[in-house]
């Protein structure tokens, strides 16, 4: 998720710093903690190349950065193009009357008629697609609508903790983004990891959903909340009962297989859609073509700020110390280890979405994109979102101080959501 520059006041800005100081924290550490291992190294084991090592990485993480971005160019441009026809051609609209009735009985406090239902219906249908730019400024506008409804205007509502969680539960059923970077980096099959995230995303929303609707005492056996969410499941059981009966090989051929017919499915249906409402969808694509070459210049800076400071930390071997910890852990409880090199996206994520990205990309130029600890890094980033950024972000146009449950069942969420991440990981690609 791109940072946000728009400010919303002094309790907003009070977030934004929260959330800039964390990050500041976490890339300092990077470097401090690489200057640390390799001083040890060099005085304690005598190894002096430890700091040209360092120096190493710096630039080639900086020039690997700007060339990572330089390649996105085109596939990100085409994509966002493709999201833009989307869009335009009104999917955006059918998703929200779709959803709207789950979303009226979710939130009792909110009449059927409110402003608000409307917002947070498009802001999570553009969340599904992948449509992260206009995703922020409409779940802005709906926490600004639940606002209107909350009886204490410093306290977050039950409304709006549950859009909160929802968001930072991360609903993707297009995770453009990170087809992008797999494309990039040289996968085989971009995007044979769409169905293990669609199916980590489900299972972090919906350990979300749960966990507000126990604090809240949310009633989920309406009749219309049984049908979404029993539809949903059975759908989700239904694919992960058939996956885990397919031999491996054929697990990954059919669920490639369905991923491509899905995805080009839904450029077809874009375009369909277009023709039928009469948008001309060839300048939809030009202009969000537009989009993703100037998206991809913007996120030139941030890749090198965090590639550079996660190279320097994997260089100096402080990252393989963390990853020993964790491997002799997996050890002492008799578990495949494999899972390990894929933890650092999934520690960094709550707290800085631009981290998480960076660690990805490591892993899977150091890895493989096509590794187990490569593919989980990217299940990861598609399962869950950056709890404490969007927190500030929605709470802070709001100017909410007290956020209640939220954080915790934010945190639930992520957790949920790393844990299916690893168990889909195990089963399509282990």
């Amino acid at each position: 998720m791109v940072l946000c520059c728009v400010r919303f006041g002094a309790e907003s800005d009070n977030n934004y710093r929260f959330i800039a100081t964390m990050l500041n924290a976490i890339w300092i550490f990077f470097f401090l903690a690489a200057f640390v291992t390799a001083l040890v190294k060099l005085v304690f084991f005598g190894q002096p190349q430890a700091f040209a090592e360092l120096m190493t990485a710096m630039f080639a993480s900086s020039k690997s950065a700007f060339d990572i971005a330089l390649g996105l160019t085109g596939v990100l441009s085409l994509w966002l193009g493709i999201m833009q026809i989307g869009e335009r051609s009104g999917v955006m609209g059918f998703l929200t009357k779709g959803l709207t009735p789950l979303f009226s009985r979710l939130m009792p406090e909110v009449p059927r008629d409110h402003p608000a239902l409307g917002a947070m219906v498009m802001n999570i249908a553009a969340n599904m697609l992948g449509l992260d730019n206009a995703a922020t400024p409409l779940g802005i506008k709906a926490m600004q609508a639940l606002q209107t409804l909350n009886p204490k205007p410093d306290t977050a509502s039950n409304p709006q903790i549950l859009f909160l969680v929802i968001n930072t539960s991360s609903v993707t059923l297009f995770p453009v983004t990170i087809f992008t970077y797999r494309a990039q980096l040289g996968a085989a099959n971009p995007t044979d990891v769409f169905i293990p995230i669609l199916l980590a995303t489900y299972l972090s929303t919906l350990a979300g959903l749960l966990a507000v609707a126990f604090v809240q005492k949310i009633n989920l056996l309406d009749k219309v909340v049984m049908a979404y969410l029993g539809g949903l499941t059975l759908l989700v059981g239904g694919l992960l009962a058939y996956f885990a009966q397919l031999p491996q090989a054929e697990m990954l051929a059919q669920s490639a297989l369905i991923s491509n017919v899905i995805l080009y499915s839904l450029v077809v249906a874009f375009l369909l859609t277009a023709v039928y409402r009469r948008i001309n969808a060839y300048e939809a694509f030009v202009d969000g073509a537009k989009q993703g070459f100037q998206t991809a210049i913007t996120i030139v800076p941030y890749l090198v700020a965090m590639l550079v400071a996660i190279g320097v930390f994997r260089a100096s071997g402080a990252l393989d110390l963390l990853n020993a910890g964790a491997r002799y852990l997996a050890q002492f409880f008799l578990l495949d280890e494999r899972f390990v090199d894929g933890l650092p996206t999934a520690f960094i994520k709550p707290f800085s979405g631009s981290g998480a990205r960076a660690m990805m990309i490591d892993t899977m130029k150091t890895l493989g994109p096509d590794s187990f600890a490569g593919r989980l890094s990217c299940i990861i980033q598609g399962s869950t979102e950056t709890t404490f950024y969007v927190l500030a972000i929605y709470f802070g146009a709001v100017g909410i101080k007290y956020s209640r449950h939220a954080i915790s069942c934010g945190i639930i969420a992520d957790f949920a959501g790393v844990l299916a991440a690893i168990a889909v990981t195990y089963l399509f690609f282990g």
